[in-house]
C-alpha cells in the first residue's frame, strides 16, 4: 500500500494533475485539504494516472470537492473503472449540493411580484375562457328536453336548503353584534333610537348578502371543486365525453342553476335572521319592543331601496361562487395534491371575488345615489 499523493505540472494547454498511490479511504490522510488548496485557483486540463494505485469513492470525493474541480470523462481514459467511480460520485455530489446562492433581496422581491402578476393574468384568462364555454353550454342546456331536473333539484337541496340553518344563525349573531355596537355608541349621544336604522341598513344592504355569499363560498364552492375534481381524478369526466355527454351540461349547469335559485332565497333568510338578532338586542338593551322595531323600519321610505340593493347583488355572487368552484374542479389533474390545491383556490378566489365585487357595487350605487 502507498499513501495517496499528487503533483501538479504546468504545461500546455493547462496544468496536469498527476495522481500516485492508493486513493482510498484508508490512505488519503490529509491529502484532501492540500489538494483543495492547490487547485483552488488552478483549473486542471488533464490527469496523469500512470502511478495511480487503488481508487475508491473516498478518493473520487476528495478530487470532486477539491477547488470545485470537475474532470471530463476523457481524462480517465487510462483507468475507465476509476472514471466511472469518479463520474458517479461527481453526479451524486452535484445533485445533493445545497441551494444556489440567493440573489439580492430586491431581485427576489421583483421576481415574486412578476410571477404573481403572471399567475393572476393567467388565471384571469383561463376563468374568462371557462366563462365563455359556460355561456355557450347554458344556451344549449336551457332547452326543455335537455334540462336534467334530477341533478338540478339535488344541487338545490345540497347547496341551498341544507345551508339554511348556518346562514340564518350566522346572520342572527351578526345582527346582534351590530345592535350591541349601535346601542353602546349611539346612547352616548342620546340617539339610541337610531340603532334600529343602523341594524336594518347594515343587514339589508351589505351584511346579509355578504355573509351569506361568503358562507356559500366556503361551503358550496369547495364542494363543487372537490366533487368535480374527484370525478376528474377517476376519469369520469373523460368517460362522459366518450359517451357523448357534455360535462358542462351534466356537472356545471345544475350547480350554477342551484346557486342562482338559492342564493337570493338564502340572502332573504339571512336578512330576516339579522333583523331578528338586532330586534332582540334592542329589546333587551334599549327596551324597544318588537312592534317599535318593525314600525321604525316600515316607516323609513329608504328601506325598500336598501333591500333592493342587497338582493341585486345575490345573483351576481351566485354566478361567481358556482363558476369559480366548477372551474377549479375542472382544472384538477390526476393527483390528490392537485385536488387539495384546487379546492383551496376555489374558496380563496370566491371569497376574494365576492369582496371585490361588493366594493364595486358600493361605488356604483353611490354614483347612482341609491
Amino acid at each position: 500500500m502507498a499513501a495517496a499523493d499528487f503533483q501538479i505540472e504546468d504545461g500546455w494547454p493547462g496544468p496536469t494533475l498527476r495522481l500516485s498511490g492508493d486513493w482510498t479511504a484508508t490512505e488519503l490522510g490529509r491529502i484532501s485539504r492540500r489538494l483543495d488548496e492547490e487547485l483552488r485557483d488552478r483549473p486542471v486540463h488533464a490527469v496523469d494516472l500512470t502511478d495511480l494505485g487503488r481508487f475508491d469513492t473516498a478518493g473520487a470525493l476528495a478530487i470532486v470537492q477539491a477547488g470545485n474541480c470537475v474532470l471530463p470523462a476523457s481524462a480517465w481514459a487510462q483507468r475507465p473503472g476509476a472514471g466511472r467511480t469518479y463520474a458517479m460520485v461527481e453526479r451524486l455530489e452535484r445533485e445533493s449540493a445545497g441551494p444556489a446562492r440567493r440573489s439580492a433581496g430586491w431581485v427576489r422581491f421583483f421576481s415574486k411580484v412578476g410571477r404573481g402578476v403572471h399567475d393572476i393574468l393567467d388565471e384571469a384568462a383561463l376563468s374568462m375562457a371557462f366563462l365563455g364555454r359556460l355561456v355557450v353550454a347554458s344556451g344549449a342546456a336551457l332547452r326543455p328536453g335537455r334540462i336534467r331536473w334530477a341533478a338540478w333539484f339535488s344541487q338545490v337541496e345540497r347547496a341551498g336548503l341544507d345551508s339554511i340553518p348556518i346562514v340564518a344563525l350566522t346572520n342572527f349573531f351578526i345582527g346582534a353584534v351590530i345592535a350591541y355596537l349601535g346601542a353602546n355608541l349611539l346612547t352616548q349621544f342620546g340617539a339610541g333610537v337610531y340603532t334600529v336604522q343602523l341594524v336594518a341598513v347594515a343587514t339589508l344592504r351589505e351584511l346579509a348578502v355578504l355573509i351569506t355569499a361568503i358562507l356559500l363560498a366556503g361551503r358550496s364552492s369547495s364542494s363543487f371543486a372537490a366533487e368535480i375534481g374527484a370525478m376528474r381524478m377517476n376519469q369520469e369526466v373523460d368517460a362522459m365525453q366518450v359517451m357523448g355527454v357534455n360535462p358542462f351540461q351534466a356537472l356545471v349547469i345544475p350547480r350554477l342553476a342551484a346557486m342562482l335559485l338559492m342564493l337570493p332565497l338564502l340572502t332573504f333568510i339571512g336578512m330576516l335572521g339579522g333583523l331578528l338578532g338586532g330586534m332582540l338586542v334592542t329589546w333587551s338593551e334599549l327596551s324597544y319592543g318588537p312592534s317599535f322595531f318593525v314600525q321604525r323600519i316600515s316607516e323609513d321610505p329608504d328601506m325598500g331601496t336598501h333591500l333592493l340593493v342587497g338582493m341585486i347583488k345575490a345573483p351576481v355572487f351566485a354566478v361567481v361562487i358556482a363558476t369559480i368552484g366548477c372551474r377549479q374542479g375542472m382544472a384538477v389533474s390526476g393527483d390528490v395534491e392537485s385536488l387539495g390545491r384546487r379546492v383551496t383556490a376555489a374558496v380563496v378566489q370566491a371569497i376574494f371575488a365576492i369582496i371585490l365585487l361588493d366594493a364595486l357595487f358600493a361605488m356604483i350605487f353611490l354614483e347612482l345615489d341609491l
